[in-house]
């Protein structure tokens, strides 16, 4: 019996599951780095550890919500959850980066630059950083590959903790072989915890803004653009016009509703014909998780120079030549400017 093949969404629920896990025995490695070594820089690697992991939680419900099919109360599926889980994501990340600055401050303040084992520290920080780096990458790559903005939060959340943990090698290095050769410079530590502390808020910040775009249903100008090319390859003569387009993304779902002119003499059975085949074929060459509606209104003779039927009644005008489709005349009723590549 073969193997049901399991669909993108659920691959990203499972992965998610994998980083959670692995997260949270990062985090105790790197707590445990910290009591041995008393560095206030690799505290913020633990610090952002326990934020990895909550975080994980959180994307594992998103996920897990997601994946539910829509229904009466939900007509639009629940895709946007994931926004909802990744802006709780971001706003962690930069409480977890005013953690650190807090911190390092007292530290400075406290002139407590006492450090030890910094070896082993930089050894268990070194292992967790590159385990963090491959499944972030990873993440962010099914993430894109499949429109889940929980779980691409969660993988830039990882590189994000990756880099920083970089930093805090390169800086721990420094203490180390300038102790080793006679020079005190802990006081190195608490300064870098700061740096990378307002490093993390950025990163979080960046996450919270990118979420509450997608939750105000912002435009996404890589969907319009790649509707755009659909229409221009699927076009036939009977399809005078496309306007207002209009693409919301709920997670891995896609919804695409748009005004199509055609001929006034058609009939209703025709404009449907060609309305169904429109929408078939974009369904084909986008794929995934999609709905598409698109509304066929009459020319009432305002298109005429774009129209090629010759026994029009409506007719008022001459045919000059075929509207050129980019993604400024689709969300809109304006043609395209000159200078615009055809999408």
């Amino acid at each position: 019996m073969a193997k049901e093949e399991l669909t993108p969404m659920q691959r990203n629920f499972n992965f998610q599951k994998v980083i959670t896990v692995v997260g949270a025995i990062l985090m105790l490695a790197k707590f445990l780095a910290y009591f041995m070594t008393n560095s206030v820089a690799i505290l913020t690697d633990a610090l952002e550890s326990i934020v990895n992991v909550l975080a994980g939680i959180i994307g594992l419900f998103a996920l897990y919500t997601s994946m539910r099919p829509a229904d009466r109360s939900h007509p639009y599926g629940h895709g946007k959850v994931e926004l909802i889980s990744s802006s709780i994501e971001g706003t962690m990340i930069c409480a977890a980066g005013v953690m650190i600055i807090l911190e390092s401050a007292e530290r400075i303040l406290r002139n407590d630059y006492t450090l030890r084992s910094l070896d082993i520290g930089i050894l268990i920080v070194a292992a967790a950083a590159a385990v963090n780096f491959a499944m972030g990458y990873t993440a962010i790559r099914m993430g894109k590959s499949s429109r889940s903005m929980a779980l691409e939060a969660s993988g830039r959340h990882l590189c994000s903790d990756t880099y920083s943990s970089i930093g805090i090698l390169l800086g721990l290095g420094i203490i180390y072989i300038l102790d080793f050769a006679g020079y005190e410079a802990f006081w190195i530590d608490p300064l870098m915890a700061l740096v990378f502390g307002a490093i993390i808020i950025y990163t979080g910040a960046k996450v919270v803004y990118r979420s509450f775009h997608g939750i105000m249903d912002a435009e996404d100008t890589e969907a319009i653009r790649q509707v755009t090319r659909c229409i221009n390859h699927i076009r036939t003569p009977d399809v005078i016009d496309v306007h207002h387009v209009r693409v919301i993304l709920y997670g891995a779902s896609s919804h695409i509703d748009a005004h199509m002119v055609v001929p006034g003499s058609l009939s209703v059975e025709e404009a449907d014909r060609i309305v169904r085949h429109f929408r078939e074929h974009t369904m084909e060459m986008i794929g995934g998780n999609i709905d598409i509606t698109f509304m066929a209104e009459p020319c009432r003779g305002q298109f005429c120079a774009y129209c090629r039927k010759e026994d029009c009644g409506n007719r008022n005008a001459e045919f000059v030549e075929d509207k050129r489709f980019c993604t400024d005349a689709v969300t809109n009723a304006d043609p395209c400017p000159e200078d615009h590549d055809d999408e």
